[in-house]
């Protein structure tokens, strides 16, 4: 259960970070973050390299399309010289087998742990923008609906580095791996395979493992930052639906059976083998149908 103290302790020092990045903002948003088309807004956040500037902004993006304040062409072929995604010098990145091992026995390994976490969510921005910019011709609901996770996976990214700064670390100051960007950019031809290997299998991976850290988490005394793994979990439930619910539209569109298919994308772009034990509630809540559940391996 969230404890409603801790995250208003949590937002009290996120709005303080957030005044801080204010003062950033007019200096260091490039000025084509001013861009009045989402999907090339999208774009330009995604090669932003400052991590910080970048979840604001993102925010702020969603802010300006609820107010009907910037318009989309979902027709538009859109390019880019800039290397993708745009991240800072820092963290290094490194093989998943070289990571740091994120014990929560100590201060210092919860602030790894946390670190790690801050990474994927940095990573999940950058899935949700290059899903808005990339792929043309979807319908305006697709865009809002990978707006609207893009914002929300920037709170959560807030919520970590800002807490991680608690313990005297900020984010960078350890290794991390770009596995979930490795995918995306494997699938970057083919939004189905796209859509079907990102949220749906790397992402919804979360949905297994973010109960447990936030058990050992909160057995461990942190109870601020299970707090802030309670809203990643409630978000990340409905960030795999909207996954679930293009993924079903894709294959209407395209006359493919979703389970079958699934399984050939899964061996085609050489995915993760799905391993348990599976979060059968959070993934039924996901939008995942009773053969897909069924489909899953044994724990």
């Amino acid at each position: 259960m969230i404890s409603w103290p801790i995250i208003a302790s949590i937002c009290k020092a996120l709005q303080v970070s957030q005044v801080r990045l204010s003062k950033i903002k007019h200096v260091m948003f490039p000025p084509s973050s001013q861009a009045k088309e989402l999907r090339l807004a999208a774009l330009n956040w995604l090669t932003e390299s400052d991590a910080a500037c970048k979840a604001v902004g993102v925010r702020q993006l969603a802010q300006t399309w609820l107010a009907g304040e910037i318009v989309l062409d979902t027709q538009a072929v859109l390019n880019t010289p800039l290397p993708l995604p745009g991240r800072p010098e820092k963290p290094e990145l490194v093989a998943p087998r070289l990571v740091k091992r994120r014990s929560m026995i100590t201060p210092e390994g919860r602030a790894i742990l946390i670190h790690a976490l801050a990474h994927i969510e940095f990573n999940a921005i950058n899935l949700a923008l290059d899903a808005i910019w990339r792929f043309a011709d979807m319908p305006q609901a697709y865009y809002a609906d990978w707006l609207q996770v893009a914002a929300e996976e920037a709170l959560h990214f807030s919520l970590l580095a800002d807490h991680l700064q608690g313990f005297g670390y900020a984010y960078g100051d350890f290794p991390a791996h770009s596995s979930l960007w490795e995918m995306a950019d494997k699938t970057r031809h083919d939004i189905l395979a796209r859509i079907a290997l990102v949220p749906r299998t790397m992402e919804a991976r979360g949905l297994d493992v973010v109960p447990s850290l936030r058990d050992k988490l909160a057995q461990a005394g942190d109870m601020a930052t299970a707090a802030i793994m309670d809203i990643i979990l409630r978000d990340e439930i409905g960030h795999v639906a909207i996954g679930n619910r293009w993924y079903a539209y894709l294959c209407q569109q395209r006359g493919l059976e979703p389970v079958t298919t699934y399984a050939q994308l899964a061996s085609e772009y050489k995915a993760p083998a799905l391993r348990g034990p599976f979060n059968m509630a959070a993934r039924r809540a996901a939008g995942f149908s009773e053969l897909e559940l069924a489909a899953l391996p044994a724990d």
